[in-house]
């Protein structure tokens, strides 16, 4: 089999752009998308989040961002993924899922369920989305109503008339809120109180700034966090009526979950129908364990002090799409600091004399 130059996995915005500026400095490259069309994450979202509601979509590079209108945005932004992926005849092959990717005496294995690809560097684009996280809490599995997670969400409507518990203190449980206050009653709930913004987070100066604090964490290999930990929250027009309604009035956590609701500590009950679990996600990079990447913190170390996208334990490896890199601005510079991460290392290959010939068998 060739030894391609590098892998991307994950065909997201972070994957698009890597493979946009890896064909540009000619590197021969594929990209291994597990989704069965466009769109990566995107296309998995709810009906009912429109292209109005979203927190931003960055323009791809050589391109323009899809308009901010009513369109539901798991049809318009793959529709968008898909015509880049089109005009820029990137490389992608779908829908394959990597299982493990491991090292043969240099040589990147990137091991799927049909075959094994080989290459020297690797780019992994894999986001978030496919890893939901859950917290317990005692009880849980007792509780006689409907769970949801963010992954999971039907849109508002489904939950009409019903009394819905929002647990989470990000951006997604803000907009559930949002959207499901003037229509049913809500619950908030987070473990640490809300940290509110007086701007609208609008400037690309803004964002360039939140990312960077984030750049702080993996610097060091911790657990990335997301970027509105660090930035804050806001409020948007379109969540000025739940606003008036009390959507936003916080609660602590509760301790535990009975049939049909959850009790706090000091022992106060609160029947609920639904609970809405806007919890978070974690970075889907269960497939590179072989190659022992994290540090003692816990977390992938990043070079160039947390504003590069290369593995400090494995330079081969770029990793986009995770810590800074999680949010669309920051996916697209990812994706041309990774492009070049590669060319570096290959480089050095070449001038080290180590760089292996391209094999066929």
């Amino acid at each position: 089999m060739e030894i391609l130059d590098s892998i991307v996995i994950g065909a997201g915005q972070a994957g698009l752009s890597a493979s946009y500026h890896l064909k540009r400095l000619g590197l021969r490259h594929v990209v291994l998308d597990a989704n069965t069309a466009p769109g990566g994450a995107w296309q998995h979202r709810w009906d009912a989040l429109t292209m109005r509601d979203v927190h931003g979509v960055a323009e791809l590079p050589d391109a323009m961002p899809p308009k901010l209108d009513l369109r539901r945005a798991n049809v318009a932004v793959p529709e968008s993924f898909a015509d880049y992926e089109k005009e820029h005849e990137l490389p992608i092959i779908r829908p394959v899922n990597v299982t493990s990717v491991t090292d043969d005496a240099g040589t990147l294995l990137v091991h799927t369920a049909q075959n094994i690809w080989r290459a020297h560097t690797l780019i992994n684009a894999t986001g978030t989305w496919t890893r939901p996280f859950l917290p317990h809490y005692p009880g849980v599995e007792t509780f006689i109503g409907e769970q949801f997670h963010t992954v999971a969400y039907p849109g508002p409507e489904y939950f009409r008339n019903k009394r819905v518990l929002v647990v989470g203190g990000g951006a997604s449980a803000v907009q559930f809120l949002g959207a499901l206050r003037p229509i049913t009653d809500t619950l908030w709930v987070t473990r640490t109180d809300p940290n509110w913004r007086e701007d609208t987070f609008d400037s690309d100066e803004a964002r360039i700034a939140a990312v960077a604090l984030v750049e702080q964490r993996v610097a060091q290999g911790l657990p990335p966090q997301s970027v509105v930990s660090v930035t804050g929250l806001a409020l948007r027009a379109q969540e000025q009526e739940a606003k008036d309604l009390g959507a936003y009035e916080r609660h602590p956590m509760f301790t535990t979950v009975e049939a049909d609701g959850v009790r706090w500590a000091d022992g106060r009950f609160e029947r609920i129908d639904a609970i809405l679990w806007a919890t978070g996600f974690r970075p889907a990079i269960a497939h590179l364990a072989p190659l022992k990447l994290r540090s003692d913190h816990g977390g992938i170390q990043l070079d160039r002090a947390g504003k590069g996208t290369g593995s400090v334990k494995d330079p081969r490896v770029q990793l986009v799409g995770y810590g800074p890199s999680a949010s669309t601005i920051g996916a697209n510079r990812a994706g041309r600091s990774a492009a070049r991460g590669v060319k570096r290392n290959l480089d050095n290959f070449s001038q080290l004399g180590a760089r292996p010939k391209i094999l066929t068998r």
